[in-house]
C-alpha cells in the first residue's frame, strides 16, 4: 500500500471511530437533563419561538459545531453569542455534545435540504 492509500485508510478509520463514538441514547438522556425541549419543542421540530432553530434531523456535525461555538462565546474566534445558549452549552462535555448531536440527527425533521 502506498503512502497516499495508507493515509486515506487512517483518515477513514478516524472518521469512522468518531461517528461510532456518539451514543444517541445518551444524547436522548442529555437533552432531557438539560431540558432542551423547553425551547426547541418536545419533538425538536416545533420551537416555542419561530426564531429558535428546529433541531430534529439536523446534521450532527452542524449541531456539534454550533454547541462548541456557543461554549466559546461571541468574543472568541468561531464563537457564537447568545445568553441562553451560552449558559446551556457551557457545562456540556465533548461526549455530551457528540451524543446530543447524534440523537437530534436521528429524529425525523422537517428541514429542507433540497428544493
Amino acid at each position: 500500500m502506498n503512502k497516499m492509500n495508507s493515509l486515506l485508510v487512517t483518515i477513514l478509520a478516524c472518521v469512522s471511530m468518531n461517528v461510532l463514538a456518539a451514543d444517541a441514547e445518551a444524547g436522548k438522556a442529555a437533552v432531557a437533563k438539560y431540558n432542551c425541549a423547553s425551547c426547541h419543542g418536545a419533538d425538536f421540530n416545533s420551537p416555542i419561538d419561530p426564531t429558535y432553530p428546529k433541531l430534529a434531523g439536523q446534521h450532527p456535525d452542524y449541531i456539534e459545531h454550533a454547541l462548541i461555538a456557543y461554549q466559546r462565546g461571541a468574543g472568541a474566534a468561531n464563537g457564537r453569542g447568545n445568553a441562553i445558549m451560552g449558559g446551556m452549552a457551557k457545562p456540556l462535555s465533548k461526549t455530551d455534545i457528540k451524543d446530543i448531536a447524534a440523537y437530534l440527527a436521528s429524529l425525523p425533521g422537517s428541514l429542507v435540504v433540497r428544493k
